[in-house]
């Protein structure tokens, strides 16, 4: 059991995003987008449809490379290091559309995500030999025992992905991930398209392997009333900036922030906008 974030704590962050910029040709995704990440919390990053939420995960996790900044993980610059060595190192992460292999089982999906960590060597796994035996004995006791009995799915451990619904396919993503053995796990939007009940079971899934396995989590979400009750941080981007940060209050509150979900809420401002936007619409029709 460890203690919940508190935001008093002034030890050093688990992750730092320092001044990260990325861009596709002339395109930026990302400007200058710095944050920290502490040890222990739940930190959500938010921002309109294209904000930059899912290159700023694919950043993070290595599978983009930065023009500009940097990105420390216990306090190691990692901007440069591949992703599967970030995965080793403790960075594990799920995915907005659902990463699954549909023709395994979820028993073999899950034991996928230790691959970065098992030292068998070719020869033995060739032959099955001690090491291999040992090492696939340990994994196999350590997901059936710990990851499908914490997250409910022992009923599907033998099923075909392809045969699931939508909700326990996102489950058996989080369990991959979590077979990778995080320090901090990533989710990109996990409660997307699910319905109330499958939402709540997974909230409960976030706080629970935080407090109960020591996992800090930072996901991207767009599902308000869970990042406010979740969230111990919370990170607002908007056109690939950082617009507000701070706790769920402090953003709520935040004018910049319901401007960029909201618009200003000026009736007079709401025309003017929809005007142009037609007046694009016309011209775009027209060529």
């Amino acid at each position: 059991m460890v203690t919940p974030f508190s935001g008093s704590q002034k030890a050093a962050p688990l992750l730092q995003v320092d001044g990260v910029t990325l861009a596709f040709g002339g395109v930026k995704a990302l400007t200058g987008v710095g944050f920290d990440v502490q040890a222990g919390s739940i930190t959500a990053v938010i921002g309109p449809n294209g904000a930059g939420k899912t290159s700023l995960f694919n950043t993070i996790s290595g599978f983009y490379r930065p023009s500009e900044g940097t990105i420390r993980f216990k306090g190691q610059d990692i901007t440069r290091i591949p992703a599967p060595q970030r995965a080793r190192m403790g960075l594990g992460r799920s995915f907005q559309n659902i990463a699954l292999f549909r023709g395994m089982t979820v028993l073999d999906n899950i034991k996928l995500g230790r691959h970065a960590h098992l030292k068998t060597n070719v020869l033995d796994a060739l032959f099955y030999l001690g090491r291999a035996r040992r090492e696939e004995a340990q994994l196999r006791r350590d997901i059936e025992e710990r990851i499908i009995d914490f997250l409910e799915i022992d009923h599907i451990r033998h099923a075909s992905v392809a045969a699931l619904p939508y909700g326990l396919q996102k489950r058996v993503e989080m369990a991959r991930a979590l077979a990778m053995q995080p320090e901090i796990l990533m989710l990109d939007e996990p409660v997307a398209g699910m319905n109330r009940e499958e939402t709540e079971d997974m909230a409960r899934f976030i706080l629970d392997v935080r407090s109960e396995w020591g996992v800090t989590v930072l996901m991207v979400e767009h599902d308000m009333g869970m990042v406010m009750d979740l969230s111990d941080h919370v990170v607002v981007l908007n056109f690939g900036q950082v617009i507000a940060q701070g706790t769920p209050a402090v953003v709520q509150s935040d004018p910049e922030v319901n401007r960029a979900y909201l618009g200003s809420g000026d009736v007079g401002d709401l025309r003017r906008r929809l005007h142009a936007s037609a007046r694009v619409g016309q011209m775009q029709g027209a060529e």
